[in-house]
């Protein structure tokens, strides 16, 4: 079997490097693409249903696609220092490819607000965590700033060297399911991803590689919900911290690409986020953060809403490993109480 390589050497003729790009990778993508009919008939979808992991990546989540590209290329242009905003995906794959390409990370994040295990990550990877009193979007103005008047480079979504690479996963559910699905249900946050979709099945059936377009369904949290309500969310709140956000910054893009698929950005309710959290994990074993599972609710609350033909293939992108927030996954269950280290008692509680 043939090594994966990355996603810029996998997709090289689709992506913005030359002969002589010196590739910042950590061998990200080739994540899962999950059939669970089981899921479809447990929920009453009538439906294809499949899941794209991409909690698979090595950071956890879809950061590392556009990381990949965007550390390679401030390497490329002669950068010493990277720097970006964040709720703490993106600190954890800017801080991881920083290190694998030898520069500085510098992460500013909303303190409070950011899931230990996205932290820790971004720690343990050596950035300078810069933990400030405001919310991500507070953040990301700071660090803009910063760029205009310093030698750093942005590393989140306004580079757009992220959305190059993060499209990357377009092209593999075009592989993974041999064509593209009816429905490409995604998670909306700072509204980058689902740009970076469109663009990757566009491009694709520019190539001639499809012949056909999905729908694209995004999804945001109801307390982050500025797409769906037009206007900016001066405090945005949610469970689901990795899509806390309330001015995303590809906003009309991911408004553009909802218009153009016929597709539509809706928001979900913490409860659906939570409700759909607990079914991943199981119904098909998949544990996934809570904002990757706005994806699969929405996709609950707009079959209720919307009729699909039966055959309908839809997936769900799962943006991020559940264990980036192992905090919700405590709250959301109850902590099983201690027995005497009998095999009567052992016995008794496994119920066998």
């Amino acid at each position: 079997m043939e090594k994966w390589p990355g996603v810029i050497r996998a997709f090289k003729e689709f992506m913005p490097v030359s002969e002589e790009s010196e590739v910042v990778t950590l061998e990200e993508g080739n994540t899962p693409l999950i059939h669970v009919p089981e899921l479809a008939g447990e929920l009453g979808l009538k439906l294809e249903l499949y899941l794209k992991f991409d909690g698979a990546n090595p950071t956890g989540s879809f950061k590392d696609r556009g990381m990949t590209l965007a550390v390679t290329k401030a390497r490329e242009e002669g950068s010493q220092a990277i720097i970006c905003a964040s709720t703490g995906n993106t600190s954890a794959a800017a801080a991881a490819y920083g290190a694998r390409a030898g520069l500085k990370s510098i992460v500013l994040v909303p303190a409070g607000n950011i899931a230990l295990g996205k932290l820790a990550q971004a720690l343990i990877h050596g950035a300078e965590v810069i933990p400030i009193e405001g919310n991500f979007d507070r953040a990301l103005e700071l660090v803009r700033e910063i760029c205009s008047r310093y030698p750093v480079t942005l590393v989140n979504s306004l580079n757009p060297y992220r959305i190059e690479g993060q499209k990357s996963a377009a092209f593999e559910i075009c592989h993974q399911l041999g064509r593209p699905p009816e429905i490409l249900a995604i998670p909306v946050g700072n509204a980058g991803n689902i740009t970076a979709y469109w663009q990757g099945f566009q491009e694709y059936k520019t190539a001639g590689r499809i012949d056909s377009l999905p729908e694209m369904w995004g999804f945001e949290a109801a307390g982050a919900a500025a797409i769906t309500r037009d206007r900016v969310i001066a405090e945005p709140e949610t469970v689901a911290s990795a899509i806390r956000i309330g001015n995303p910054v590809s906003w009309e893009k991911a408004v553009e690409a909802a218009r153009q698929s016929a597709g539509l950005i809706e928001e979900v309710s913490d409860s659906e986020i939570l409700e759909a959290y607990r079914e991943l994990a199981s119904l098909t074993g998949i544990f996934a953060e809570p904002a990757s599972a706005a994806s699969l609710a929405g996709v609950k609350k707009m079959t209720r809403e919307k009729s699909l033909p039966e055959d309908s293939r839809v997936v769900c992108v799962l943006t991020g490993h559940g264990l980036k927030d192992p905090n919700t996954a405590f709250q959301e269950i109850l902590q099983p109480e201690p027995v005497e280290a009998s095999l009567e008692r052992v016995v008794e509680r496994a119920g066998i």
